[in-house]
């Protein structure tokens, strides 16, 4: 595994990493996806909104995981239309088919398997380019918005959700903070990939611009996520967190359930109706949108 501690990152070990990572988490998302779309459907409507796409458009959605926003967009591009999904992780893919068979859709949605820099994309082909919270994980992130640019036709649109900074996004950095914390492993440095590590707007925006995208502009979404229980969280996280497991491998099963335990007991003080009741993460997205120049 390339080891960001170092101060040599290692772009090639991190993506066999993380495809590595987001199989091995695919069918936990399955798993979770209702108490996940319930916030975050939000974010596939409003991405689809600023994209502008319409009935017939062709789309791209990068980083698709097991489906959205691509299932989202093929609703509205019905079958005049058709969206290319792409993916690093075949077993999150496998799923996306799965959920766009069991709608009907998979005559409208092609999946594809391909990191977001190397993907073989047509030149000039799709009227929008959609990705919701997939960009933070790219370690040359120029090279993948240059290929999405390349691949949207004269004045086409790219719509984007990325996560603000920790202390705005509890229902990631809650967990997270808590097991580097017990482990003291230090938060990742800037040139590392992280849910977080587009949360400059500034800086992302200007990283867009130099892809050839103008026309930028920026706004902050609420996304609520909501659990029955501190337990349903613990659950979801053990589930879906590749981060986190990655960095419990190699801890005992006495010490994992420890830190499991002291996660829980956070979010029941912190989040939890009651003391022990449904929790709400209340989180901010910022949705990103440019066009084609």
């Amino acid at each position: 595994m390339s080891n960001p501690d170092s101060g040599k990152f290692d772009a090639s070990q991190f993506k066999i990493d993380q495809r590595k990572n987001w199989d091995g988490a695919a069918v936990g998302w399955q798993k979770w996806w209702k108490t996940a779309e319930d916030g975050a459907q939000k974010i596939s409507d409003k991405l689809v909104e600023l994209a502008e796409i319409k009935s017939g458009n062709r789309v791209l959605d990068v980083a698709t995981g097991i489906g959205e926003p691509a299932i989202t967009a093929a609703r509205i591009v019905g079958k005049k239309g058709y969206v290319l999904a792409t993916d690093i992780s075949p077993q999150m893919l496998a799923i996306g088919r799965e959920r766009a068979m069991s709608q009907g859709l998979q005559d409208i949605i092609e999946f594809k398997e391909g990191d977001a820099e190397l993907v073989d994309l047509p030149n000039a082909t799709f009227q929008a380019a959609i990705c919701r919270w997939g960009l933070m994980f790219l370690p040359n992130l120029s090279i993948a918005l240059s290929n999405i640019q390349k691949s949207l036709v004269s004045g086409g649109k790219f719509a984007t959700a990325v996560w603000a900074d920790p202390s705005k996004v509890p229902l990631i950095s809650l967990s997270l903070s808590t097991v580097r914390k017990q482990l003291n492993i230090p938060a990742p440095p800037p040139n590392v990939p992280s849910p977080f590590s587009l949360a400059d707007v500034d800086m992302f925006t200007s990283t867009l611009s130099q892809a050839g995208f103008g026309n930028i502009h920026n706004e902050s979404v609420e996304v609520t996520f909501e659990f029955n229980s501190p337990e349903d969280y613990v659950k979801y996280t053990q589930d879906i967190s590749a981060p986190i497991k990655l960095m419990l491998a190699n801890e005992t099963e006495m010490r994992r359930e420890e830190i499991w335990k002291i996660l829980g007991d956070r979010v029941r003080i912190q989040y939890a109706a009651n003391g022990g009741g449904s929790v709400r993460f209340k989180n901010e997205a910022i949705c990103v949108v440019g066009q084609k120049r």
